[in-house]
């Protein structure tokens, strides 16, 4: 396994902007060249939920439809950190977002959606958004 802490959340109006980091570490981190990061976001009362995912090694990223054009994932391999760029942000997408890694390959969005099928998770850290 590897260690993830996520940071960057806080509140913000609707309409604006925050960047999630999510820091990977662990002994094994060699293992996820060839494996995913995913960020999944959980808001009171309901189940975890797929937002974005992208592949360590290549870049590949795939996002669910209710985030398309607003946020952003990416990835700084020599800083083994995972971003999450959120941009037009609404009240709905407030929830305590979580960063999870996969060792196991993804062919698409629907393949990434499971969190039963992620290896590792961070912490979490709280997104609130006013309207």
């Amino acid at each position: 396994q590897v260690q993830l802490v996520e940071s960057g959340g806080g509140v913000v109006q609707a309409g604006g902007s925050l960047r999630l980091s999510c820091a990977v570490s662990g002994r094994t981190l060699s293992s996820y060249a060839m494996g995913w990061l995913a960020w999944f976001r959980q808001a009171p009362g309901k189940e975890r939920e797929f937002v974005t995912v992208i592949s360590w090694r290549g870049g590949r990223t795939y996002y669910t439809d209710s985030v398309k054009g607003r946020f952003t994932i990416s990835r700084d391999n020599a800083k083994n950190t995972v971003y999450l760029q959120m941009n037009s942000l609404k009240p709905e997408d407030t929830a305590v977002y979580y960063c999870a890694a996969r060792a196991a390959p993804v062919y698409g969005a629907y393949d990434a959606m499971t969190p039963a099928d992620y290896d590792s998770w961070g912490q979490g850290t709280q997104v609130t958004v006013s309207s």
